[in-house]
């Protein structure tokens, strides 16, 4: 294989991976919310990935998940390259590239900040709104189709793959599929493929009221995705960012220049 066509399909590999990466609260793709902004396979066959979040404020906690997740992805690469991930423009940018570089865990990167946040418990809750958020699109899909509540109930994982919900609901249905198999590892394709997220089960009479606790949770979800795409546009659409040049807030804060981390070795 050439050089130029080995490139290439790691680019390729690269950004799929990138791809799987969500916004814990948001539910979407970081690659479609514009947040990895550069995201290179060099000639020796290393990777960097610039990233950067809708505001200099933007929840730390959140952005340590996504940078993890990120990291997570790289890990993964075929080729187990040596990698550099760069978070811009945030406020605790030094903290979160120096810690993700080292490879430490939440609680040391934010030992101070973090208090008696439970990053587990955290990640939890992003999983919940998930995975509601997937199983509505594909209620509504089979809804949408002329299927009855009892017979939309009555699937199981075998029997959802036969049928076509729409768009929406075709798009989200490998990606439910995920979030309940996550949920439950052990679950047989023969069991019903409709639960509530504590795993009880849904009678074809509370469907209405169980789908509108679902759309309050997708609403909340598309309105902060609204508002992190309207940001990141707002903030950047009239100016180039250049790397190290110091900010307003930067001189209001008193900030430090940024410290060099060094990218991760490659992994043996």
């Amino acid at each position: 294989m050439s050089t130029v066509s080995l490139t290439a399909d790691r680019r390729g590999e690269l950004w799929a991976r990138l791809a799987r990466v969500n916004d814990p609260e948001l539910d979407e793709p970081v690659t479609e919310m514009g947040f990895v902004e550069r995201a290179e396979v060099m000639q020796n066959g290393s990777v960097e990935v610039d990233f950067r979040l809708p505001t200099y404020w933007c929840s730390p906690n959140f952005a340590f998940l996504m940078l993890d997740g990120i990291r997570e992805a790289l890990d993964a690469l075929s080729w187990a390259p040596a990698y550099t991930i760069r978070l811009h423009d945030h406020m605790f940018a030094d903290e979160v590239n120096c810690g993700v570089a080292a490879g430490k865990s939440f609680s040391r990167i934010f030992d101070e900040l973090s208090g008696d946040q439970d990053i587990d418990a955290l990640r939890e809750t992003f999983r919940m709104k998930a995975f509601k958020r997937r199983q509505e699109a594909v209620l509504l899909g089979l809804r949408r189709q002329g299927l009855t509540d009892r017979e939309i109930l009555g699937m199981d994982l075998f029997s959802l793959d036969g049928h076509i919900g729409g768009e929406e609901a075709e798009a989200q249905k490998s990606r439910y599929r995920e979030a309940l198999i996550e949920r439950w590892p052990e679950r047989k394709g023969g069991e019903p493929v409709f639960v509530t997220w504590q795993g009880e089960t849904i009678l074809p009479d509370a469907l209405g009221a169980y789908l509108a606790e679902l759309r309050a949770v997708r609403i909340n979800m598309e309105f902060n995705g609204a508002l992190c795409r309207g940001l990141k546009t707002a903030r950047y659409k009239e100016m180039n960012v250049i790397d190290g040049e110091p900010t307003l807030v930067d001189f209001i804060l008193d900030r430090v220049p940024p410290r060099n981390c060094a990218a991760r070795p490659a992994h043996n």
